[in-house]
């Protein structure tokens, strides 16, 4: 018999618990740490503050899980591959209203908040924009009363630790869970059997999926509260283990290696995030790893529904599953095995309802980011779901007699799970007005032809609680002093900065504040990377995934231009910069990795080069993650943002700098549009092509060589890259990148960069403009109410999932 929440309430057990925040930090560093305040580490009072944090989130989680079942809410399932969900300890006090009251606590027992906070391991479980987005949006339900759970998989290690090694990327274990996680409830009773492999027999004249492994998913739950404790969720993390510890017989005929096979499987699911797949091991890996988080969640989701339900046709009236991007697009048929060979619907039946649970989000306009597996891979990591992808693919056909021959879910020996992910979605959803647009005319023109409702956009959003209210606080201070508290929740109300902002004693006040994180910034950079930068020089930031479409070599090579212009007239009015990049390459991505050394060795160069001085310094810390960007965002002075256009779908770290006021310099591609719009382009350095020229330009064979030939500077700096300028102990070592450059320059860096590099200097104007540029950089925090991530959940809830407001 079920256990529900309204009958029985956890909190009568607490009632002993003490009030104050100080006794209640205290009672767990000696009764759950075993320390006393004398011996206590750094490591001890973090665990202290955290356990005494959670306390304080324990309440409000209990309190709307026993309200959404009390009223038999709709809830919202999420499944992403990642959570790039940071520190939480911070994040925490700042929703529940407590961040003064742990500080002021810390001190009092003669210890350094600041010190405690960054003592907290960075939750590696994501890569970029895309577990940060769903972070957010973790946060925003919560924040607007949203019942949802979050599924993902709890990595061992996650995304790799950087390093550099002579200008090289070098990739580590990541280590977050070498210490306990305090944020986590080890959930033994919530575990699923998962298969694979193995393979289909007639059994009481059906057929019936016999595996050959299995794994156990058990679950970790996170609470994830929302802005002033109001709501709380949970963010539900899948860890795998053996169903069968080892094999006991093979160990005792002295098979040690096979006998510890069940474990090893298990350990291998949950260890690594997107390992490589280079290897048909690694793609087998991936595909299971997939598997594994979508079966899990969906075994849950039913659980939980027939612990109050028992028609399951009425599924879709109690619950909404968004897929974010193709990774969980195993859903649709792994939903329909479920209803048809665990629960006996008809498969006819089966597909709407599970159609109509699902969504799918799409992230991106790149083919090779469009998931394919080879039928060969699925049909054997997944025999069941073979069939019943082959089966949903020719029931679309035969709804659908038009459906061109060239198009479907398996073709060409492969399964397209784009197209699986499509044709299973009640709703498909891009991340910014372009990009949906995009998705109608290049990705799925067919589809959408066939099924012209079906997509909708939900321009992607930044939690302003994070992303402003935290990691700003000389900025989110002066914006409560300036217009009083409640923006927090209602981003628009930054509207409200605009007039002040026409003042002298404003603009002062909010250059001050920029200058106190670029201070600060400036201090971490020369205690942590040796490199002493000047303050009061123009911080130009591109931090995301290192990605030939996002063109981190269009920056590198625009910086060589103009360290070589400054040294050929150093006496010239120069605006000082400091070029600031950070971020990872996928360990099988050469060429990524090639731009990453390039940049070191130019940043090794132009950093020692005694004419260009302080006038250009280049740096790149390792290892960038989300408490890197906390620190970087709100120290920049500009955003780049210059992707090729047509590929970027949204961006959010470009709307996190808008936020916390840094002009951006940027194409029209992604979410660019819409910070355009909203922004004015008197406030925003627009370059380069649109997405139709971009498509044209590349029509023509010969569209590298012209650029380059038309442009003196470009010419020069190839050059200078080519005969070893930055590479003097191996002169030929960037001859592949810059023939790429020349002759395969598919993401445009050559067409692109003398507009790109006129852009630049009419940012170093403006910035020598300081009145001018400290109006401009605070119109874009007052003018971006619109990308908050709760604006964007409330459009999901209204056009997606058709959920309501449970506060």
């Amino acid at each position: 018999m079920p256990r529900h929440p309204n009958l029985w309430n956890p909190m009568n057990d607490l009632s002993a618990a003490p009030t104050s925040l100080k006794a209640n930090i205290l009672r767990h560093l000696a009764y759950t740490l075993g320390k006393d305040a004398e011996h206590a580490s750094t490591y001890d009072w973090r665990m202290a503050l955290s356990f005494a944090i959670r306390d304080q989130i324990v309440e409000p989680w209990f309190a709307s899980t026993r309200k959404t079942w009390a009223t038999g809410h709709k809830r919202v399932y999420y499944l992403s591959m990642e959570f790039l969900i940071g520190r939480i300890l911070e994040d925490a006090t700042v929703n529940l209203g407590l961040r003064d009251q742990a500080e002021e606590a810390m001190a009092s027992f003669g210890q350094d908040f600041r010190a405690i906070i960054e003592d907290e391991p960075d939750a590696a479980l994501g890569n970029g924009g895309l577990g940060r987005l769903a972070a957010c949006f973790m946060e925003s339900m919560a924040t607007l009363g949203c019942p949802a759970y979050g599924y993902g998989i709890r990595y061992e290690h996650g995304l790799f630790r950087q390093r550099f090694e002579g200008g090289r990327q070098v990739e580590a274990p990541e280590d977050w869970l070498k210490q306990d996680h305090p944020w986590e409830f080890t959930r033994p009773e919530a575990a699923y059997v998962i298969p694979f492999k193995g393979h289909m027999e007639q059994q009481a004249g059906r057929e019936v999926w016999v595996p050959s492994e299995t794994v156990v998913a058990s679950a970790y739950d996170t609470p994830v509260v929302g802005w002033q404790g109001k709501w709380a969720n949970t963010l539900r993390l899948w860890g795998a283990l053996p169903t069968t510890m080892f094999d006991l017989d093979r160990f005792n005929r002295g098979d040690y290696a096979a006998a510890a096979e069940p474990e090893a499987l298990a350990r291998t699911l949950s260890r690594v995030l997107y390992p490589d797949d280079t290897t048909y091991q690694g793609k087998e890996l991936r595909l299971k790893q997939e598997f594994f988080l979508t079966s899990a969640a969906l075994q849950d989701i039913l659980r939980r529904f027939l612990a109050s339900e028992t028609d399951l046709r009425k599924l879709p009236d109690h619950v909404a599953i968004q897929m974010n991007d193709t990774h969980p697009a195993i859903a649709g048929p792994e939903l329909i095995r479920l209803l048809v060979d665990e629960h006996g619907m008809p498969f006819d039946q089966a597909l709407p309802v599970a159609r109509a649970c699902l969504g799918y989000t799409n992230h991106t306009l790149l083919p090779e980011a469009l998931e394919r597996w080879a039928t060969f891979t699925f049909g054997n990591v997944l025999p069941r779901h073979m069939q019943i992808v082959e089966q949903i693919d020719h029931w679309h056909k035969t709804e659908h007699r038009g459906r061109p021959h060239y198009i479907g879910i398996v073709k060409h020996h492969e399964v397209r799970m784009g197209e699986l992910a499509f044709i299973m979605a009640h709703k498909v959803n891009g991340v910014s007005a372009l990009h949906s647009d995009l998705i109608k005319k290049n990705l799925f023109p067919e589809l959408h032809a066939l099924h012209p409702d079906r997509i909708v956009n939900q321009t992607n959003g930044v939690t302003p609680r994070r992303w402003l209210k935290m990691c700003n606080k000389p900025l989110s201070t002066l914006i409560t002093d300036t217009i009083g508290a409640g923006w927090e929740a209602d981003l628009d109300l930054l509207k409200g900065l605009e007039k002040p902002i026409k003042t002298k004693a404003f603009c002062k006040d909010f250059d001050a504040a920029k200058r106190v994180n670029k201070v600060e910034l400036s201090n971490w950079l020369a205690s942590h990377e040796g490199i002493t930068v000047n303050p009061d020089a123009l911080f130009d930031v591109q931090i995301k995934r290192i990605h030939e479409y996002k063109r981190q070599l269009l920056n590198i090579l625009q910086t060589i231009g103009h360290w070589e212009a400054i040294k050929q007239n150093p006496n010239a009015n120069w605006v000082p910069r400091v070029k600031i990049f950070g971020g990872k390459a996928a360990p099988g991505y050469a060429v990524a990795k090639e731009i990453i050394r390039l940049i070191n060795d130019v940043a090794e160069v132009i950093n020692n080069d005694p004419v260009s001085g302080d006038l250009l310094k280049v740096v790149y810390p390792a290892n960038y993650n989300v408490s890197m960007a906390e620190r970087l965002i709100p120290a920049a002075d500009l955003s780049e943002q210059i992707s090729t256009a047509g590929k970027e779908a949204s961006g959010t770290g470009n709307m996190k700098f808008m936020i916390n006021g840094a002009p951006t310099i940027g194409t029209l591609d992604g979410a660019n549009v819409e910070i355009l719009h909203e922004v004015g382009e008197e406030n925003f350095f627009l370059f380069g092509m649109t997405t139709e020229q971009a498509m044209a330009r590349r029509q023509d064979p010969e569209h590298a060589r012209k650029a380059i030939e038309a442009s003196q500077t470009l010419q020069d700096v190839l050059q200078m890259v080519a005969e070893g300028r930055f590479s003097p102990d191996q002169k030929d070592r960037y001859h592949d990148l810059v023939h790429r450059v020349w002759h395969h320059d598919y993401f445009l860096v050559a067409s692109d960069f003398d507009a790109y590099d006129a852009a630049q200097v009419r940012v170093d104007s403006a910035y020598a403009d300081r009145d001018n540029w400290v109006k401009m950089a605070a119109l874009n925090t007052a003018r971006s109410g619109f990308f908050s991530s709760d604006r964007t959940i409330r459009s999901y809830m209204k056009d997606v999932w058709n959920v309501s407001s449970a506060l």
